[in-house]
């Protein structure tokens, strides 16, 4: 049992290897981040496939509820008892309804200590705006995979300048294809690709380090 079998099962969506080889590794005392990387690299190649039209939808869509029972095993195990680094509010904008690349990200920021508050997939801005004022994150994490995610991105932080909330978060956007200059047409605070970089960017913008 090792890693590579892991990332292989789960390139070929064999939840039930998945699942048994995670509990396997578990029991022989491997890192949980390192289950996590593992199951992260998997899932970068799922969306890979995706894109080029080797997996639909459905597949995408069984992948995020794949890594969503991994995570039922392994956060636990790596979960602080102590005060959170912070609270990010998190949620796939308007338009897209994936959300594997979201729940990768959760996880690894749960795991990191930070707090975070899911608030799905298809998020209006005035969603997002609302949860701002009921929870008063420190970031809000918006995820997109499709391109036409960063008109709804752009949308989300003007209704939080609207609202007068602009000031009072910081703003992180995510997905395979963000980059420097969507982060500047969407009006984000700071960007990230994959998930291991955005958490480190959250503790960068908190004034945590990396």
């Amino acid at each position: 049992m090792s890693l590579e079998d892991l990332v292989e099962a789960f390139i070929n969506l064999e939840e039930e290897k998945v699942l048994k080889n995670v509990e396997s590794l578990v029991k022989m005392g491997k890192n949980p981040y390192e289950i996590l990387e593992a199951c992260r690299r998997a899932a970068e190649v799922v969306g890979e496939r995706f894109e080029r039209g080797e997996y639909f939808l459905s597949e995408l869509v069984y992948a995020g509820e794949i890594f969503n029972n991994v995570m039922k095993i392994v956060l636990p195990l790596i979960k602080r008892e102590i005060k959170p680094l912070g609270t990010i509010l998190l949620g796939t904008v308007q338009g897209d309804v994936h959300d594997i690349g979201k729940n990768i990200f959760k996880a690894f920021a749960e795991a990191a200590g930070f707090k975070v508050i899911d608030i799905g997939v298809d998020t209006p801005p005035e969603k997002f705006v609302e949860a701002v004022k009921i929870y008063k994150p420190d970031i809000v994490g918006m995820s997109g995979l499709l391109t036409i995610a960063y008109d709804a991105m752009k949308r989300t932080v003007e209704a939080l300048k609207e609202a007068g909330l602009r000031d009072k978060v910081k703003v992180i956007i995510g997905g395979g294809r963000v980059d420097e200059n969507i982060k500047r047409y969407t009006g984000a605070d700071e960007w990230a690709d994959n998930a291991i970089v955005g958490v480190k960017k959250c503790k960068q913008m908190l004034g945590l380090g990396g």
